[in-house]
């Protein structure tokens, strides 16, 4: 029964990562667009695939990763998150300049555009206070929080930024995946503000 969990929890992270890359790479719309294109779209779809994969880490839902082994993994995995989101954005700036500068100076007419900008600004910004915690003196607390908190604007932002694309994503996987991600960070933000209350009581 236990090892039957064990593929089952492994397995659906799998499927709700891989199954929207695997359908969006069917979608009839890549005939239209260049390589460059769509490589940034689908960096795209995997920094979403990503976010799904950081609070099952850092919450401790994947059996099998100890807990050192999760944080560890979970700071590698930011990394690739940050790769990932400026070959997003790269790929974009590489084939339609005017739409990112208008995106970055929020004077974009689609709506997606400033939720996406909002992200990536977070991404950038965990990742830049990652790099100098200790330059900043940052303690540990300090950081647990600014963290929780760029994390929460990266998971909104990055949710109603993918759910108002209309693109390469299908449309009943891609809400799934928001769904997802949105529903595993909720859960660790809400466990971590529970056992922040029991212990200060």
């Amino acid at each position: 029964m236990r090892l039957a969990r064990v593929i089952l929890i492994w397995a659906a992270l799998a499927a709700a990562v891989c199954v929207p890359i695997t359908v969006a790479s069917a979608s009839p719309l890549l005939a239209w667009r260049d390589p460059v294109y769509i490589a940034a779209g689908f960096a795209g779809i995997v920094a979403l695939g990503l976010l799904l994969v950081q609070p099952a880490l850092i919450g401790g839902y994947l059996p099998g990763v100890p807990a050192h082994r999760g944080r560890r993994a979970h700071h590698w995995i930011g990394g690739a998150l940050v790769v990932a989101v400026a070959i997003h954005v790269g790929g974009l700036w590489i084939t339609s300049p005017p739409d990112v500068i208008d995106a970055l100076l929020f004077a974009s007419p689609t709506p997606f555009s400033a939720w996406g900008v909002i992200a990536m600004w977070a991404v950038f910004a965990v990742a830049l206070l990652a790099a100098l915690r200790r330059r900043l003196g940052l303690g540990l607390r300090t950081w647990r929080i600014a963290h929780l908190i760029l994390a929460v604007v990266i998971v909104a932002g990055s949710v109603v930024h993918g759910v108002l694309v209309e693109g390469t994503m299908e449309t009943v996987s891609k809400a799934a995946l928001c769904a997802l991600v949105l529903a595993a960070t909720i859960k660790v933000v809400a466990g971590r503000v529970w056992r922040k209350r029991a212990t200060s009581r």
